[in-house]
């Protein structure tokens, strides 16, 4: 937090702040404010016409959208010098707008904050890195960088360090501590660790993490994107997330040496995991939230052989074929893709695992096991059920599960459930590539 925000402002130069919130995307909106009317920001707030956002429910003679600053997010844009950015709360007619994804988050972490808990969680975001080809395509931006097997190739990351470095440096001048940076499964494909926080502040770093690359890879003449399924015989671009909570001493409440399985989880993380397990379909539709997300879901193997997408709805000690990973006393849940929004994923994991918590729901045994090996016959006998395949079953799961959706509200869930419905529909009636090829001369 800028203790003094005028004092911040003129030791790092600010000239403008960004006044910034997501659309019901997760893609960062923003208004560009001179340095001096930043407390009007925080104060009043920047307005909107709501209606030329996506997913905030309004119409063109609907009153204004306001983004009201948390100075907590106060922070320089190191790419873009003389610029601060100040993550928003959207308000309408005065109070907290429930269509904002911020805003939606917080009313979930109030729930924890009444119990005197913190959701803690650490995101692992992956992204490609491509340049545009002479016939309009995109490709891999290091030309050399086609090994069938390029998992932490040595000349795949240092031949894109430029990059790297200036992301990575980016990320440290706002105080992220990014810990791992790796050349991932796919040609072109990256990851960086960063430390855990609390997930309010996780979610607002992912933001400002999406908007890092994407304009350092536009300024180096790269294209970085987060598309879910960039190719199709790649691995996709996920973002795990490894969640605990922590009472207000900061003991990690999902920590228990004494488990029984050994994975080090406490009785309240088995309830947190029954609930996600239970709502895991209706997660699908937020947590993987475009038609494209589901190439990445679908099993099957790479051009790598390998495969780290959880079609499966069950957890597992360490098991990386499993939705839901133990690395020993906290979670990690790895149905989220780097497409999603993560106030709504962090939202709607709050409100799974916390209906698992209050009616003590039970997470079955462990399963630890290599799950992608299993035949339909054998994964059955098992009890184990498979997630939606694609996007119109995910928002059949979501639209059903009452629980879920009110718990997160059913203004921004309705609005939500609208827009991937029509986003379902456009994709059913596209004539792709694929089909002209297969069906133009086949009758």
């Amino acid at each position: 937090m800028a203790s003094n925000p005028e004092q911040f402002i003129t030791e790092n130069g600010i000239k403008y702040v960004l006044a910034q919130f997501v659309d019901i995307h997760g893609v960062a909106k923003t208004k560009s404010v001179p340095a001096h009317c930043l407390m009007d920001v925080v104060n009043e707030g920047a307005g909107f016409a709501g209606f030329a956002v996506w997913g905030l429910g309004m119409e063109p003679h609907g009153p204004d959208f306001l983004a009201r600053g948390d100075l907590d997010s106060l922070s320089i844009v190191p790419w873009q010098p003389g610029y601060a950015r100040i993550a928003c709360d959207g308000h309408v007619n005065g109070e907290p707008y429930p269509y904002d994804s911020r805003v939606v988050l917080k009313k979930q972490l109030a729930r924890l904050e009444q119990k005197g808990w913190t959701l803690n969680t650490g995101l692992e975001p992956e992204f490609s890195l491509f340049k545009r080809r002479e016939d309009g395509t995109l490709g891999p931006v290091d030309d050399t960088d086609t090994l069938d097997k390029p998992c932490y190739d040595y000349k795949g990351l240092s031949r894109s360090r430029e990059f790297l470095e200036n992301l990575v440096e980016s990320l440290q001048k706002v105080g992220m501590d990014v810990y791992q940076i790796d050349h991932e499964d796919a040609n072109g494909q990256f990851e960086i660790n960063y430390t855990y926080s609390d997930a309010l502040t996780s979610a607002d770093r992912f933001t400002f993490v999406r908007m890092a690359a994407g304009e350092i890879a536009n300024d180096l003449g790269m294209i970085c994107s987060f598309m879910p399924k960039p190719a199709s015989d790649r691995t996709g671009n996920g973002m795990h997330f490894h969640l605990s909570i922590a009472d207000k001493d900061g003991k990690n409440l999902f920590g228990d040496d004494s488990d029984k399985n050994g994975l080090g989880l406490s009785k309240l993380a088995y309830h947190f995991t029954a609930g996600l397990l239970h709502h895991a379909k209706a997660l699908c539709a937020i947590a993987a939230p475009t038609v494209n997300s589901y190439k990445r879901l679908v099993v099957g193997g790479s051009a790598s052989g390998a495969t780290w997408a959880p079609a499966y709805i069950c957890y597992g000690d360490n098991n990386r074929s499993a939705m839901v990973r133990i690395p020993y006393g906290r979670l990690e849940f790895r149905l989220p893709d780097s497409g999603c929004n993560p106030y709504l994923v962090h939202a709607a994991l709050i409100a799974a695992g916390m209906d698992g918590v209050e009616r003590e729901l039970e997470a079955g045994e462990p399963m630890n096991i290599n799950l992608y090996s299993l035949s339909p016959e054998e994964r059955e006998a098992k009890g184990i059920d498979i997630l939606p395949q694609n996007l119109n079953e995910a928002i059949d799961a979501l639209e059903a599960d009452t629980v879920l959706t009110e718990a997160i509200g059913k203004e921004v869930m309705g609005e939500f459930i609208k827009l991937k419905r029509d986003e379902w529909i456009d994709y059913s009636r596209h004539v792709s590539d694929w089909e002209v090829a297969r069906y133009g001369e086949f009758f």
